[in-house]
């Protein structure tokens, strides 16, 4: 890890940080092991610099659920100790002066903002509001709080959605209406309430609602910093909507300012892309945010905007870093913006300097993804996370003064010193248009030259997304690496963090450039002596269960294929779906607009090609690609007559999160590939 920090100029040269854990065997990992682990996230720092608070997920199989709990430890180091142990509770924010905490917490049996000291001592209830709260965040002034319920849009007291929740219970029959598209969306029917930001006062009471409207605030995002910030002297609140009337077909959300009395918001952005994660300066003079600039292309390039808030004037940051800005972070004296950017499956940290007029300069950067950036009052310590494809998530500092890293937390370090957790390794080939097309490869445990291994391709989603050096708790490639297979992980064309043409190659060219990258990286794995070309096996989620399904229709190279809530027939997929940007943007409109560039790319139409035995997994709640797509593509894998298995859940959605269906998932999953593997393979005529 090269890492360079501008206060005294630290520097410090391939040093990796890593937990250290035991050098003796260990075994494979496993699907236990995964649900063992404690789920670190959302690090807090507080004002004073002193102590660090966290949420920790922990799966209870039996239970079927997962809960979560606010821990604490020091920054000079400790050991964590837990601030809560009933319900379950996440969103820590400290108050200014460092000596009470807000939480969101269930424990009442809802979801509601509470209270407690610093050490956890005096937990109480600050809000009972029938819609139930969310996202809390302390006013800076320390008197109020701001928090996110959904509410329903015309009710202007408490009082009028509690009775609106009342007549909604009280309605026998469950019959939707609608006249108007994003009727449903990733995996819920759209109801009559609205997520909006509201505020109260720390000791509790009526709540006021700073959002009035029919609009969604913030806009759905399924990750990032929030979309909501408050300014340094708590007289203004910057969040992000989307008020344009067809929402269906519009990513182009803004930045908007209000008074947090309430009252006429202020848009202070028109950029036709989207606009989000707002995050002021501490000295309250400057607005920084990430943007895009393309209207209606979800994955169009983020970018790090800066905006002085007394003239107007809007800066990027970023013009001439061609990487997607993921995070931010002022420093305290509002001199500096830290920012993470994906950078060919990493996630490095980088720094702008306000005064400067030259460009960013990378701080942290390696074989890992770092995140959570925060500087204590004299900025000459920062806390950030960690982690890779071989650790979970874990939070250190580093000193300016000496340039020493230290580990926070270890909370999983008994778990993973039980098992041999191989580092990822990487290759590059070679691919369409000569483009060079990387990948990471995850070999099993006493992985030897002398011995020839079955091979799994995990194609990933998006399709504007990349395999990264993360953790992963739903596609965990430690897994299938344990069970013998020699893990390859192509970042193709579409793929993020290699450039944005790299990126917009895929744009109406779902199964080309890709499918020639991916296939170009299959043939080279195949030349390689300790690779078994007789046992290939591939397997995708979302877009990668599409580039599945095309596989199925154009090569006969696996001997198992395994598609997870992938598109099957696009022009069906189109009238299904719900965020019409996106099939709108990717084949340049709707298959009434272009009915060419649906036919030629859905794998439907070369169903007569199919071949290759097939485990076809999907969600009932999955609205993003539904269930129709897995259905039509197991009725046509049985009706060819080619081996196949069909595995529903119907409480899913897109992605698999239960705790026993997460197990069902690994199991059915390693059973397939491994079946389909084995020497001799049956080969469909």
């Amino acid at each position: 890890m090269g890492l360079l920090y501008n206060k005294g100029m630290l520097r410090i040269v391939c040093l990796w940080v890593a937990l250290a854990v035991s050098l003796t065997a260990a075994k494979p990992f496993d699907v236990p092991g995964l649900l063992r682990m404690k789920r670190l996230s959302d690090p807090q720092l507080s004002p004073d610099g002193k102590t660090v608070l966290f949420v920790v997920q922990t799966v209870d199989v039996e239970g079927n659920k997962k809960t979560s709990q606010i821990y604490a430890v020091p920054l000079a180091g400790g050991s964590p100790v837990a601030l809560t142990s009933t319900g379950s509770n996440e969103r820590p924010r400290w108050s200014p002066d460092s000596k009470r905490v807000a939480y969101i917490s269930d424990r009442a049996g809802s979801s509601q903002i509470w209270m407690m000291n610093a050490d956890g001592t005096e937990q109480r209830q600050v809000t009972k509001i029938a819609t139930e709260a969310s996202g809390v965040s302390f006013f800076p002034d320390g008197t109020r709080l701001l928090f996110l319920s959904e509410v329903f849009p015309e009710c202007k007291t408490e009082a009028c959605n509690e009775q609106k929740l009342a007549e909604e219970k009280a309605v026998k029959t469950k019959a939707r209406i609608y006249t108007s598209l994003l009727y449903r969306h990733w995996n819920q029917w759209r109801a009559k309430r609205r997520s909006h930001l509201l505020v109260v006062q720390v000791e509790g009471g009526e709540a006021r609602d700073l959002t009035p409207g029919p609009h969604e605030v913030p806009t759905f995002s399924l990750g990032g910093p929030d979309g909501y910030a408050i300014s340094p002297d708590s007289k203004e609140i910057c969040y992000v909507v989307n008020t344009d009337p067809d929402q269906a077909l519009s990513t182009n959300s803004n930045l908007y300012t209000v008074s947090p009395e309430g009252g006429e918001a202020t848009r202070i952005t028109t950029t036709p892309g989207a606009d989000v994660s707002p995050a002021y300066s501490p000295d309250g003079q400057w607005i920084a945010w990430r943007a895009q600039k393309t209207a209606g292309y979800e994955s169009d390039r983020w970018r790090l905007i800066l905006m002085k808030r007394t003239e107007g004037k809007v800066r990027d940051l970023t013009e001439s870093i061609n990487l997607n800005v993921q995070s931010l972070t002022w420093t305290p004296d509002s001199t500096r913006l830290f920012f993470t950017v994906e950078d060919r499956g990493r996630q490095s940290i980088q720094m702008f300097v306000l005064s400067g007029t030259g460009s960013a300069r990378s701080i942290v950067s390696g074989n890992a993804t770092y995140d959570d950036v925060q500087f204590t009052p004299d900025a000459k310590t920062i806390m950030f996370t960690q982690q890779s494809g071989s650790r979970p998530t874990e939070i250190f500092r580093v000193n300016s003064g000496d340039g020493k890293i230290t580990a926070l937390t270890r909370m999983n370090e008994e778990i993973v010193a039980e098992y041999d957790l191989p580092n990822f390794e990487e290759i590059t080939v070679t691919g369409a248009e000569g483009a060079k097309v990387s990948s990471f490869v995850l070999k099993p445990a006493g992985f030897s030259l002398q011995q020839k291994y079955p091979v799994l391709f995990l194609i990933h989603g998006g399709p504007q997304g990349a395999w990264n050096e993360a953790w992963s708790y739903r596609w965990n490639p430690q897994i299938f690496a344990a069970a013998g297979f020699v893990v390859v992980m192509p970042n193709p064309s579409g793929s993020t963090g290699y450039g944005q043409k790299f990126t917009d190659d895929i744009n109406n060219d779902w199964g080309g450039k890709v499918y020639d990258d991916i296939m170009a990286t299959v043939d080279h794995v195949a030349g390689q002596p300790w690779a078994d070309a007789e046992r290939f096996a591939a397997a995708g989620g979302s877009y990668g269960g599409y580039m599945v399904n095309w596989m199925l229709g154009h090569t006969q190279k696996f001997k198992a294929l395994v598609s997870h809530a992938g598109v099957f027939d696009l022009r069906s997929m189109a009238g299904e779906t719900e965020e019409l940007w996106f099939v709108n943007w990717e084949f340049r409109g709707m298959p009434w607009d272009n009915p060419e560039a649906y036919a030629k790319w859905s794998p439907s139409h070369f169903t007569n090609e199919f071949r290759t035995p097939t485990l076809v997994i999907h969600g009932d709640l999955d609205y993003r690609v539904p269930l129709g797509q897995g259905l039509q593509l197991f009725t046509a894998l049985q009706m060819k007559k080619v081996p196949s298995k069909l595995l529903t859940f119907p409480d899913e959605g897109h992605w698999i999160g239960k705790p026993q269906n997460t197990v069902l998932w690994y199991r059915t999953f390693l059973d397939w590939v491994t079946e389909w593997t084995k020497k001799p393979v049956t080969v469909v005529p």
